[in-house]
């Protein structure tokens, strides 16, 4: 029987449905081109009075047994539209059920945006009370009073529900009847949620700085020091390498704690959650964001190494827990870099293919990532000395092309080559690179790579 609506068509009302997905985008904070999105309490008011149409439409042909064949051939429809690459992929599971409960799903796009600026906030207060004012003067010689009084009654509600809920678990306001309730007592329980969220986020966020302050300060570093140095006067070993063996544990403890600093630091941790989110749409829709961004070599640098490190971060996103467990569980190790150097050359392509083919790489979400990363870089292999030493270890080996090129780098550099870049006067001074960055490099894929492969 398919679509049986006596007012209006299937095709009229996925083009209103097409304007409400326009509106849910803006109210998350960003217009299409990046730009922040500014509203009003006016525009607010009609994006509320648009969300509330579509509540009562489908209230109705959920309730009527004669509209059940309208309803799943919309759903239908609906699939196939957000399943379309260019849909917003926050809104792919955009349904009749979701739009039933319009006002708590607008809400949530409204108040759960970052940032949530004052005016922006102010703006949708003052919506949502005029609102409820309005409705409450057609049924109350009051109105004022009776506002206030519901104000305190949902206050307690929701301050009672978010403290028996975790973020994630705490009931959004969906019900069949969701079409009677107040403005104020959606956006109120939204307010709720993003508190509760954010209060957890203030503490994962304390904790991390412990953390990474922690490995900052390298407490690990003076026992494994005072170890090491008491295991060495035990032995019959001539004083100046028992010197140089010290130098080595030091600084090998140093970049690992660097490289744990770097992975737990705030700014890493947003990067990351922000490049999980832009990669987890199709190729061709991240990559159409990228390319309206127009970075290139002739970009400001920090556009273009901040470019980078995203998709960098990106590939290894669904790795990270794996990764942190990985540095946190290395040891001491007392191979020379110059030992190190030569495992890796030799085993350049056990490395890269040990547990990935090329076929399978090329096909997977990371290869994507990096196979974009190499047509931004160009052939500029030089611009991967600006990541860090641990970012570039972990990621650039499940690429094999870029594994190669960053690899050879690494060879100019050790043996003193001519190179676009110079990090070290280590082959000038004519001493062995023990404590400089290309030592720090070929430490973190030894590390990351070598050390499983043992």
């Amino acid at each position: 029987m398919g679509w049986n609506h006596p007012d209006i068509s299937l095709e009229e009302m996925m083009k209103l449905i097409e304007g409400f997905v326009d509106i849910l985008v803006l109210a998350s904070g960003y217009q299409s081109s990046g730009l922040l999105a500014h509203w009003d309490s006016d525009n607010i008011k009609r994006a509320f009075q648009w969300a509330l149409f579509f509540e009562n439409v489908f209230r109705r042909l959920s309730s009527l047994d004669v509209y059940q064949e309208s309803t799943r051939e919309l759903d239908a429809a609906l699939s196939e539209r957000t399943s379309h690459p260019s849909f917003p992929q926050g809104l792919a599971h955009l349904s009749s059920v979701t739009l039933r409960r319009a006002r708590s799903f607008l809400s949530e796009h409204l108040l759960h945006n970052l940032p949530l600026r004052d005016l922006h906030l102010r703006a949708v207060i003052t919506a949502i009370v005029e609102m409820d004012l309005s409705d409450l003067s057609q049924s109350e010689h009051d109105c004022l009073n009776a506002y206030l009084n519901n104000l305190t009654l949902q206050s307690r509600i929701c301050m009672r529900d978010t403290s028996t809920s975790s973020p994630d678990l705490t009931p959004t306001v969906q019900t069949e009847k969701s079409g009677t309730d107040k403005f104020t007592k959606i956006a109120l329980h939204e307010l709720f949620r993003r508190q509760s969220s954010v209060s957890c986020v203030s503490v994962i966020e304390e904790g991390l700085d412990v953390l990474s302050n922690a490995m900052r300060h390298s407490s690990r570093t003076n026992s494994d020091s005072s170890l090491f140095v008491e295991q060495m006067n035990h032995e019959t070993v001539p004083a100046l390498l028992r010197a140089d063996a010290l130098v080595d544990v030091v600084t090998w403890n140093r970049w690992k704690s660097r490289a744990l600093s770097y992975f737990l630091d705030k700014r890493t941790i947003r990067m990351v959650s922000g490049a999980s989110l832009i990669f987890s749409d199709a190729n061709a829709q991240w990559q159409k964001v990228f390319g309206q961004l127009h970075i290139s070599e002739k970009s400001s640098k920090n556009d273009l190494h901040q470019a980078i490190e995203l998709l960098l971060l990106g590939s290894i996103a669904s790795r990270w827990n794996c990764i942190i467990e990985h540095l946190m569980s290395a040891y001491y190790d007392s191979v020379t870099i110059s030992k190190q150097y030569h495992v890796l050359t030799n085993s350049v392509f056990e490395i890269s293919q040990s547990s990935h083919q090329i076929d399978e790489i090329k096909k997977s979400k990371e290869g994507g990532i990096l196979d974009y990363l190499m047509g931004l870089l160009g052939g500029q292999i030089h611009l991967l000395w600006k990541s860090s030493p641990a970012l570039a270890a972990v990621s650039l080996p499940f690429w094999p092309t870029l594994f190669r090129l960053y690899l050879s780098e690494i060879e100019i550099q050790f043996k003193g080559k001519p190179s676009t870049i110079r990090c070290c006067s280590c082959i000038q001074d004519r001493n062995e690179h023990k404590d400089c960055e290309l030592a720090e490099r070929i430490w973190c894929l030894y590390i990351f790579h070598v050390v499983d492969l043992k």
